[in-house]
């Protein structure tokens, strides 16, 4: 509709210049020639008016001939008064919609007369209803194919998401290890494949937890053993002999503290692992913080003949400084227990990038490559050739440490050169005013 309007204001541009000349020249035969040529009663019907706004010439002079006040027709009123004036309005005497443009006739700046153009809409309102209805078919077969396909989708949807219900099923009722299939294409298969990882998880940390309990059954039972023992041996007339007396008291004392440092460890390993053990963060002399693990150790070190070569670079890092000196004292802990005899200790800390690099080497047997995996593992002992008197937490509870402050640690080995533990810990962030 936009498009014919446009056309019928161009129409009217072209054809009121040819009916100027007729209407300057009073020639009335001529624009009634122009009139029949390029009305159509049927579609486009034209009008020429005077300048008291009579009827000159009309392509429908039979309808023309019927109306009594050309006034009251839209558009002419505003054409008299020299002003354009077009839009939609029934027809002169019929009830169809038509556009028209009413035009003012000027040469010369002299207004000379009307010409007024309209074209019915009856084509369009059919092409309309004929598109209307188009789309309301169409509509109806999309909507009927839609519920088809969406019946069928959602039947092979239904079936892979039951089976991921059953699958969830089982896996609460500790099922775990169990591996769902299912053959699809699209975000079900990767669903699919994240709970047969979830279930693989579950089922590693199952086994670990059986693995972890019976580890501890076995590490507590058996200084409960020798106690109980012990107290047997006492009871049944060990007790006077005093030699046999103080011995049997210092194994007592040696497994009580045994148990005690055990369950102290457990108890550390729990908060660390639930992430509830507070750190009491604050800038930390990297220097100092080794310093003081090598002097703590240091008597220890002498009695074993084992010396301890520090190279450590003056870095400030922010930390929990006690938590700390607990991991290093555990892994110096660690290389002491399996260096040689007259044997030394290198410890080195030095910046790479925003990081602290802390490397702490044994002269040992190192540590075998298959067993490196599994180093820091609660209750390590794959390798006998790296057990001490421990219990085999010192690594577990180092990592943990290390990790609660945002670092990580490695272990390297090569055999009968002993193993290089590497921690990274941030350095101390520190602000330019």
């Amino acid at each position: 509709m936009r498009s014919r309007q446009a056309d019928l204001d161009n129409w009217t541009i072209a054809l009121s210049q040819s009916i100027a000349d007729g209407l300057e020249e009073k020639d009335i035969q001529q624009v009634k020639l122009l009139v029949q040529r390029y009305g159509t009663p049927q579609t486009v019907t034209l009008r020429v008016f005077s300048q008291q706004g009579s009827l000159l010439a009309t392509s429908n002079p039979k309808l023309d001939s019927q109306v009594k006040d050309w006034y009251q027709v839209p558009g002419m009123r505003e054409a008299l008064q020299n002003r354009v004036q077009q839009g939609v309005a029934k027809g002169v005497l019929s009830k169809d919609d038509r556009l028209y443009i009413a035009r003012p006739i000027e040469r010369n700046g002299q207004f000379l007369g009307v010409l007024r153009m309209s074209m019915t809409l009856e084509q369009f309102q059919r092409q309309f209803a004929r598109l209307i209805w188009s789309i309301l078919g169409t509509l109806a077969v999309t909507i009927l194919m839609c519920a088809l396909i969406s019946n069928r989708f959602a039947r092979s949807l239904s079936k892979p998401i039951e089976m991921m219900r059953n699958f969830a099923i089982r896996l609460g009722g500790g099922h775990f290890g169990d591996k769902l299939i299912i053959h699809e294409n699209n975000e079900l298969d990767q669903l699919a494949t994240e709970l047969n990882r979830m279930s693989e998880r579950l089922a590693s940390l199952d086994q670990e937890r059986r693995v972890f309990l019976a580890n501890v059954s076995h590490e507590l039972r058996t200084p409960i053993s020798n106690v109980q023992v012990t107290v047997d041996a006492l009871r049944g007339g060990a007790y006077e002999e005093p030699e046999l007396r103080d011995r049997f008291f210092q194994t007592i004392e040696s497994e009580t503290k045994r148990l005690s440092r055990l369950i102290h460890d457990l108890l550390d390993l729990g908060r660390l692992e639930a992430g509830v053990a507070k750190l009491e963060k604050q800038a930390i002399s990297l220097h100092g913080l080794i310093n003081r693990a090598v002097n703590a150790l240091e008597p220890r070190m002498r009695t074993l003949g084992i010396s301890t070569q520090v190279n450590v670079e003056n870095l400030m890092i922010e930390g929990d400084p006690e938590r700390l000196l607990q991991a290093i004292l555990n892994l110096l802990d660690n290389a002491i227990k399996h260096s040689a005899a007259k044997s030394q200790v290198f410890i080195s800390g030095y910046k790479q990038g925003k990081q602290a690099i802390i490397q702490i080497q044994d002269q040992g047997k190192g540590i075998k490559e298959g067993d490196l995996p599994r180093i820091f593992e609660q209750f390590y002992t794959t390798d006998p050739a790296r057990k001490g008197s421990g219990n085999g937490l010192g690594l577990a509870i180092a990592k943990r440490i290390i990790e609660a402050h945002q670092g990580s640690i490695i272990a390297s080995s090569s055999p009968n050169q002993g193993a290089t533990f590497t921690i990274y810990l941030p350095l101390k962030v520190t602000t330019n005013s």
